[in-house]
């Protein structure tokens, strides 16, 4: 799976919010914040079609849906930051947010829990 640009990310919510639809629908959903134009939403959708990330069924309309899941996505991109920020360490990813103070008190008791589970 190729890397989502931030513009493929947002494509992918809007499907992932709605099933498959139509390219008027997923206009609808993207528009009140990209403010594309039909031509931009269809380009991205062709091109990410190519990539293998949205499938689409049917003639006219067509209607889109995301290849993959959000979870999937998910895993690639956090293992990409991972790889390449942390040299593979997701420890050190952990630890870097916890130096940064970016954990809220409610994310780190998650954290103290989750490593208690596994024992660590």
């Amino acid at each position: 799976m190729a890397h989502l640009t931030d513009s493929e990310w947002k494509v992918m919510d809007a499907l992932w919010a709605g099933g498959a639809q139509t390219l008027g629908q997923v206009m609808e959903r993207l528009c009140p914040e990209t403010g594309w134009s039909r031509t931009t939403v269809h380009t991205y959708l062709t091109r990410m079609m190519s990539k293998g990330l949205v499938e689409a069924q049917g003639q006219t309309p067509k209607h889109y849906r995301a290849a993959l899941s959000r979870a999937d996505c998910v895993e690639k991109e956090e293992r990409t930051l991972v790889d390449r920020a942390y040299g593979g360490s997701a420890g050190k990813l952990v630890a870097a947010f916890i130096r940064s103070g970016a954990l809220t008190p409610e994310e780190r008791e998650e954290l103290k829990r989750l490593l208690d589970e596994m024992e660590v």
